[in-house]
């Protein structure tokens, strides 16, 4: 199997991640798209899955256990640290190897590069959830939404079954690749939040 290295798309993804957060308002308990998520969950699951355990994953190793409670928006300065930690995961990625071989996943072999590819969905998915929940703006360029749904397709019933998705959301056929992964993954690409 030929190995799809996205180095470049995800340090593209990390870059808007990292805009966002650090973007983000005081008030953390916002409404998202992601309906039983308020701001604060959000950004601390973005911050746990896309920089540490990206980092982590681009080694072959899991998460540390005490990171996985951890509220992140608690400490004076997450953005900067968030924006830190990206970059790290992003370098650690930059490897040729790191998109090599398998990482185990849930007790499961899985190819680096499809690792990789989640990652990426993660950091571009949750970049737009936060964007639209503090009403800031999201680019997506077109490297970037052709890999995240690709990404999506494939891996969109798993996420499903262990509830990371909802059910689609209805676009046209003809929408732009970006919108058709978002609906794709249960989100509806017009969301704002309530007035």
């Amino acid at each position: 199997m030929e190995t799809t290295n996205l180095h470049a798309e995800m340090t593209a993804a990390a870059a808007q991640a990292s805009r966002v957060v650090s973007g983000a308002p005081t008030a953390l308990d916002a409404p998202t798209p992601c309906a039983d998520w308020d701001l604060r969950t959000l950004l601390n699951h973005t911050i746990l899955w896309t920089s540490y355990s990206a980092e982590r994953r681009a080694h072959g190793e899991s998460v540390a256990p005490e990171l996985m409670t951890k509220d992140f928006t608690a400490e004076p300065g997450y953005q900067a640290a968030y924006a830190a930690q990206i970059g790290r995961a992003v370098q650690a990625w930059s490897d040729p190897k790191a998109w090599q071989g398998d990482i185990g996943v849930m007790g499961e072999a899985t190819p680096a590069a499809d690792v990789g590819a989640m990652l990426l969905m993660e950091m571009v998915l949750h970049g737009w959830d936060v964007a639209r929940a503090t009403g800031q703006e999201y680019t997506c360029e077109d490297a970037v939404a052709a890999a995240v749904l690709d990404t999506v397709e494939a891996q969109a019933e798993l996420f499903r079954k262990y509830e990371g998705f909802k059910d689609a959301t209805k676009v046209p056929d003809d929408a732009p690749a970006f919108d058709r992964a978002l609906a794709l993954s249960g989100r509806d690409p017009q969301w704002k939040p309530p007035s």
